[in-house]
């Protein structure tokens, strides 16, 4: 199993970051198959059939990508569709008074997504796709070594924390729907 389908399964948050840095990793090898087989996927032991599966898995990704125009920057649509769904049960969630725990840690957050939203000047952003753009933000800081303040790591495990209480919402909601009827949408 691919390592993008075990974390979809089991943690969509994961696989929505995991699927971003797969994007830029196709982007720092030039779109080139043969670049990523070489720094990539040639790393690991594999069978043939998993070596074949993986080059096949990001030559499709790399031809997305460049039918979708999101050469230099930009997410695919299939990337998108999962934020736009992740955003639609919090939405739910929070008109909800079913799930006070979620909305607690909601409106714990609320102020460090206002804050991040006003630094970085990405009004336009949702406040889910705000929340994984600083989670995407702080792994790249931290795979580049970059010192992170005290305080940027408390806002951070704040938003980790709100993003996993979602994805553990998501995961329960496609096991069995947590909004059966159309009141709740």
């Amino acid at each position: 199993m691919f390592i993008s389908q075990q974390r979809r399964k089991e943690n969509v948050a994961e696989y929505l970051l995991y699927m971003w840095q797969i994007e830029d990793i196709i982007r720092a090898n030039n779109f080139s198959i043969e670049e990523i087989e070489k720094n990539l996927i040639s790393v690991y032991e594999l069978s043939d059939k998993q070596r074949h599966d993986y080059v096949e898995w990001f030559d499709n990704l790399i031809n997305m990508m460049r039918a979708e125009n999101v050469i230099s920057q930009g997410h695919l649509q299939i990337n998108n569709n999962v934020l736009i769904k992740l955003t639609d049960l919090h939405n739910q969630l929070i008109k909800s008074d079913k799930f006070p725990t979620y909305v607690a840690e909601y409106y714990r957050t609320l102020p460090i997504i206002v804050e991040l939203r006003a630094k970085s000047g990405q009004h336009k952003s949702g406040e889910i796709e705000t929340c994984f753009n600083a989670l995407y933000g702080l792994m790249m800081l931290r795979l580049n070594k970059k010192e992170v303040s005290p305080e940027t790591l408390i806002a951070f495990n704040q938003i980790s924390k709100f993003v996993a209480t979602l994805a553990a919402y998501f995961k329960k909601d496609e096991e069995k729907p947590l909004f059966d009827n159309d009141d709740e949408k």
